[in-house]
Order: C-alpha cells, then sequence, then structure tokens
C-alpha cells in the first residue's frame, strides 16, 4: 500500500488532555495520568523532530488550572521539574530548542530556575522549537500585548495624539511575536473546544480532535492528525 503523502505543518500545538480519566479508567490517581502524558510529549517531539515540523507547542497548564487541588498542582510542578531536569540532554542531542512561555509570577523558584537553565543551554538548537505554554490564557496574552503597546506609546498618548493599535502592533506585542500562528490544533480526549488557548492565534487554524486520551497519543495518533492534515484546502477567507 502507497504511503499517503503529508503535508508537513510548520507549527504544530496540541491542547493535552485526558491525563486525569486515563489514571481514573486504572483506578489510579491523577497525577499518575500526568507521568504518562509526560511520555507521549517525549515520543511527539522526537517524532516531529522526525517528521520535520519546525514549532512544537503543548498547552500544559491553564491560569484556570491555578483552581485545582492543591496537592495536584504541587505534584505537577514537582513533576514539570524533574522532567525539564531528565529530558535537556536529549534535547540536546536532537537539536531541541526549549521554551516556556506564560505568567512565570506564581511558579515556584526552583521551577523557573529548571527552565531559564534548559531554555539558555538549547537556545542555538535549530530542529525543532519545544514551546510549553504554561500558566497561560489567551485573555493574558491579549491583555498583557495591549497593556505593552500602549506603555511603549504612552508619551504620545500623553502628548494628546490619537494612537490606535492595528492588529499586526497586537500580534507584534503577544508572547508569540516571534512564532508562527499554529498551523494545527490537535485536541484529545474527545472536547472540542480551545479553553482560552491562543486565542488570537489561532485564528486561521486547522482544528483536529480525537478521542484518544492524551497518554494514549503517540506517534500514530500523531500522524493520523498529520494525515488529516494534508486533506485540507486552507484558503484563508480567499475563494
Amino acid at each position: 500500500m502507497q504511503e499517503m503523502k503529508t503535508n508537513i505543518p510548520q507549527h504544530v500545538t496540541v491542547i493535552m488532555d485526558g491525563n486525569g480519566r486515563w489514571a481514573k479508567q486504572r483506578g489510579q490517581e491523577r497525577l499518575f495520568g500526568h507521568k504518562e502524558g509526560v511520555e507521549s510529549v517525549r515520543a511527539c517531539t522526537e517524532f516531529a523532530v522526525e517528521k520535520g515540523i519546525k514549532y512544537l507547542s503543548v498547552f500544559a497548564f491553564s491560569e484556570e488550572n491555578w483552581d485545582r487541588p492543591v496537592a495536584e498542582i504541587e505534584g505537577l510542578m514537582q513533576l514539570m521539574i524533574k522532567a525539564i531536569t531528565m529530558e535537556t540532554p536529549t534535547f540536546q542531542k536532537i537539536g531541541v530548542r526549549f521554551r516556556v512561555i506564560g505568567d512565570f509570577s506564581r511558579l515556584s523558584q526552583k521551577l523557573r530556575d529548571e527552565i531559564d537553565d534548559c531554555m539558555k543551554l538549547t537556545q542555538e538548537n535549530t530542529n525543532l522549537q519545544l514551546i510549553i505554554f504554561l500558566s497561560y490564557s489567551g485573555k493574558w496574552d491579549i491583555t498583557q500585548a495591549a497593556n505593552r503597546f500602549y506603555a511603549s506609546n504612552k508619551e504620545r498618548i500623553m502628548a494628546g495624539e490619537d494612537v490606535q493599535m492595528s492588529a499586526e502592533d497586537l500580534s507584534a506585542n503577544l508572547s508569540t511575536s516571534d512564532i508562527p500562528d499554529p498551523d494545527l490544533l490537535i485536541r484529545t480526549s474527545g472536547e472540542q473546544r480551545i479553553s482560552n488557548y491562543m486565542l488570537w492565534q489561532t485564528a486561521y487554524t486547522e482544528y483536529y480532535f480525537t478521542q484518544v486520551l492524551w497518554p494514549d497519543f503517540r506517534k500514530e495518533e500523531f500522524q493520523l492528525a498529520l494525515d488529516a492534515f494534508s486533506k485540507r484546502e486552507r484558503r484563508f477567507g480567499k475563494v
């Protein structure tokens, strides 16, 4: 059987959903599902490098997730520290640049230090950018962008100039200003919403929803998403 020719997206982003349900199905605590979810991130990162995808971003923890039970949040943060420490040598080996985007003010100093160390060590890698959205929300991002724009134009505003922000101005002040907008957004576990994630950047993104829970989403499922993307005709509002 002839293999389908796949149109490779430049930027794939994933809303990783279903860790808790996956763990519950096995009679385990939610953190068990999060641990297995880390394995899916590893597998998808390796696959993205193999396929020539240049940007892989994942929604790891939203602003709203801070309302979860304290024990789960603490366990998640410890898991992130451990995962970053363990994966850094692999990032170096396969040429992955590691980045984290979000509101760092609520993160522990230890986690921020691990993030900073890994980002510095991998900043020259060029095969793939792996971007973790952590303590992030799309509304926060847009609000921050607007605040940055008006802060940089404060003197003009104070002088009475009619300063108006364009769509290009807003994009230039987002946390993702140097990252291309996603071509493909994948959400696992059957949910069909984007949950306050990259609201501005996904205006013309192709969406792919799958019933597969995130800990079970590996290379085979990733390939199915890429195959579905290849069948889409992207017109960006044109005929």
